[in-house]
Order: C-alpha cells, then sequence, then structure tokens
C-alpha cells in the first residue's frame, strides 16, 4: 500500500489521531507523516531501525512502531483540528501522542534498551 511505512502504517497512525482526524488527508499524506516519524526516530536514537525492523521480534517491532505512529499522529492532528469536537480535545490526543514519543525515545536512546532491542 501507498500509506504504510517500515515502522508503522496508515491503520496506526488514524487510530491514534481519532475519529476526527481531518478526512482531508490523503494516503501520500500519511506516508510522508510516516516518513517524518521513522527519520525522527533514527535521528534521535542514532540506529537506523528500518533497515533491522524485519529482523525484530514482535515485542520489540511494537515499541517502534508506537512511537512511529504516535509522532505520525500528532502531523496529522495538526494537519487540520477542525474536525475535532473542540480545541481541548485535540490538544488532548496531541499530549496522549507527544507521551508515548517522549518515553519511547527515551527507552530508545538508552544504549542498554537498544542493545536489548537488537539482540
Amino acid at each position: 500500500m501507498a500509506d504504510e511505512g517500515t515502522l508503522c502504517d496508515s491503520g496506526a497512525v488514524k487510530l491514534k489521531a481519532g475519529t476526527n482526524v481531518s478526512t482531508a488527508l490523503t494516503p501520500a499524506h500519511y506516508l510522508q507523516l510516516i516518513n517524518q516519524a521513522e527519520s525522527f526516530i533514527t535521528t534521535t536514537s542514532r540506529i537506523a531501525w528500518s533497515g533491522a525492523f524485519a529482523t525484530l521480534d514482535v515485542d520489540k517491532q511494537s515499541i517502534l512502531s508506537d512511537v512511529c505512529s504516535s509522532k505520525a499522529a500528532m502531523g496529522a492532528i495538526n494537519f487540520d483540528m477542525g474536525g475535532y469536537t473542540s480545541k481541548r480535545e485535540a490538544e488532548t490526543m496531541l499530549d496522549y501522542n507527544n507521551d508515548i514519543v517522549t518515553k519511547g525515545l527515551a527507552l530508545l536512546k538508552e544504549k542498554q534498551q537498544t542493545d536489548f532491542i537488537q539482540k
């Protein structure tokens, strides 16, 4: 599909962006957000996870997918907050996803954790 990255797909992004995410987002938009999230994860952790992803077990893949989909969902929410019932709803969605990204990236930057994930 055109809206799948290596670490996550648009279905996971839409799930985390909520039912009120803009319907104007196209598969190409989702792919761009996913690619940006994957690059952000790689740059922040200094590990090229996309190349190693297929060799990881499901539990370890899930950590990367969780961070990637939350980072991309933040971009989807910011694309157009007009569909949310209130600005506060959109902000809550952003806060929720930011918490996942922040905690996940903290894990992915710790050598002890990355060594475990890569084994």
